[in-house]
C-alpha cells in the first residue's frame, strides 16, 4: 500500500535543505538503524559567543522521511540557540511537516536524537555540560533506551504505551518480553529489529533477545 505523505514532505524530500557536509564542523553525531535502513549524521556550527547554531548540515541514509525530517528538522534549529535547538522534540519536526505516515514516524524520533546528540557532544567538549557516565548494564539503562523506540503503527513509544512487561539481564544477555496488544503482528518485525538495535550497544550486552506476546 502506498504511503500518503504531506505536500510539505515532498517538498523536502524532493529539494532538502541543509543537506551536505561540513569539513569544520564543531560537533558531529550519526545515529540510526541499519536494520530499518535509516541512517542520519548531522554536524553543527556555533557561536562561541551567543551559543547559536549559525550552520547546520546532514547526511541521509534512508527513506522520504528520513530525509525530509532531517531537512525540516535542520532549518527550524539553524539560529537558534544550543537551549532553544534542544527543546526541537520528534513531534516539532512531524508537526511542522503537517504530519507523518505513523509507520514513518521513527524517523522524525532519529531526526531529533541525532540533532540532541551533536549539540551534547558540543556542550560535553567545551565544559558546558558533564560527560556522561556510563554505567552498568541493568533494567533501567535498557529502559533507558526503549524509549527511543517507537510502535511505528502508531507512532509513540513503546515504553509510553507499557509494552515492555519484562527485562531480564543475565551473563549479558537481555531479554524483553514485548506486549503487542492490539498492534498488528505485522509490525513486530520492525519492533524487534529496533529493540536490538537501541539496546545492543549498551556496555555489557552480550546478546538481545526479543519475545512478543
Amino acid at each position: 500500500m502506498a504511503l500518503k505523505y504531506t505536500k510539505k514532505v515532498l517538498e523536502h524530500f524532493m529539494h532538502p535543505k541543509n543537506m551536505g557536509e561540513m569539513p569544520n564542523a564543531d560537533a558531529q553525531a550519526t545515529d540510526g538503524s541499519p536494520a530499518c535502513g535509516d541512517m542520519v549524521t548531522m554536524a553543527i556550527k556555533v557561536d562561541p559567543k551567543t551559543l547559536k547554531i549559525t550552520d547546520v548540515k546532514f547526511k541521509s541514509y534512508g527513506c522520504a522521511s528520513n530525509i525530509a525530517t532531517a531537512s525540516v528538522i535542520t532549518e527550524m534549529a539553524k539560529g537558534k540557540t544550543l537551549e532553544e535547538a534542544k527543546k526541537l522534540g520528534w513531534r516539532s519536526a512531524a508537526d511542522e511537516l503537517g504530519g507523518l505516515p505513523a509507520v514513518k514516524m521513527h524517523c522524525s524520533l532519529l531526526a531529533a536524537k541525532t540533532l540532541a546528540e551533536a549539540i551534547r557532544k558540543y556542550e560535553e567538549e567545551h565544559g558546558l555540560a558533564k560527560p556522561r557516565e556510563v554505567g552498568g548494564l541493568t533494567q533501567e539503562s535498557v529502559l533507558r533506551e526503549l524509549e527511543g523506540v517507537l510502535n511505528p503503527e502508531i507512532g509513540l513509544s513503546i515504553v509510553r504505551l507499557k509494552m515492555v512487561k519484562k527485562i531480564g539481564i543475565e551473563d549479558g544477555v537481555v531479554n524483553i518480553d514485548i506486549s503487542l496488544g492490539n498492534t498488528d503482528p505485522e509490525f513486530s518485525k520492525v519492533i524487534g529489529e529496533e529493540i536490538e538495535e537501541h539496546v545492543k550497544d549498551l556496555k555489557g550486552v552480550k546478546q538481545v533477545k526479543v519475545s512478543f506476546a
